[in-house]
């Protein structure tokens, strides 16, 4: 027997451990995205964002996987989105309206801003 055979690609040595990087390399990543929808979460009570939004169903303003959706890729909206939580506006989403939130502090403003576009549709 060739002492090369455990590291073909049909091998059961092999094919564990591919299996257990995947398996790591999974385990990790959802940590971190359970601990941004967390933070996310928090931020959204604490702001009282959840009386319009959630982050995957729609409620009375779009929920946040449809606006990571819609600026997917636009390097210049994190600031424009952070001063809209702040200012409110029309028009984005349709008749919806979004009142003003001048209580949300810049810094949280700032930090829903991120969290929400880093959100995987």
């Amino acid at each position: 027997m060739n002492n090369l055979s455990i590291f073909s690609p049909g091998s059961s040595l092999t094919f564990r451990f591919f299996s257990l990087v995947v398996f790591t390399a999974v385990l990790f990543s959802s940590k971190q995205v359970y601990a941004e929808n967390d933070q996310l979460k928090k931020l959204m009570q604490t702001n009282n964002c959840v009386a319009c939004h959630q982050i995957d169903k729609r409620k009375y303003g779009p929920n946040f996987l449809e606006v990571a959706e819609k600026y997917k890729g636009d390097s210049t909206v994190l600031d424009k989105l952070a001063t809209k939580i702040k200012a409110g506006g029309t028009g984005v989403w349709g008749e919806d309206y979004m009142p003003p939130q001048p209580q949300v502090s810049d810094a949280d403003a700032k930090s829903m801003a991120q969290l929400i576009l880093s959100l995987k549709p």
